[in-house]
């Protein structure tokens, strides 16, 4: 018997590393390393996903104003969030991220990220 496989190759290549995950300045990565080691690969999954799916659901991510974007994780009934933009090419640039204590997102955290976006567009060349 002949076992044929076929295989879709520009599936697998657009799916496996499509955007690239940067930062900007050293928000995120304070943010990042100051959490628990579960919520710490929680994050990552979630920025996995954004890494290589074309889409991916609001449960997490979600336009927030202006071109900025929510990325959404939770963990131990805690609930995470970090700001992110979609820049040219693959890049996706992560700009501040904090631990969400209420119902709706701060004011305050969207215009950190708001700021940081127009600061990171106003330093590229």
């Amino acid at each position: 018997m002949q076992v044929v496989i076929y295989v879709n190759f520009d599936y697998i290549c657009m799916m496996n590393s499509e955007r690239e995950i940067l930062y900007y300045k050293k928000y995120f990565i304070d943010f990042f390393m100051s959490l628990d080691d579960g919520a710490k690969k929680k994050i990552a999954y979630v920025l996995d996903m954004l890494k290589t799916q074309q889409r991916l659901n609001k449960n997490f991510v979600k336009l927030v104003r202006d071109g900025v974007y929510e990325l959404r994780a939770g963990h131990n009934g805690n609930i995470y969030r970090a700001f992110f933009i979609f820049d040219e090419g693959n890049i996706v640039m992560l700009f501040n991220g904090f631990q969400k204590k209420t119902q709706k997102t701060p004011e305050s955290e969207i215009e950190k990220a708001v700021k940081l976006k127009n600061e990171y567009y106003a330093s590229k060349p």
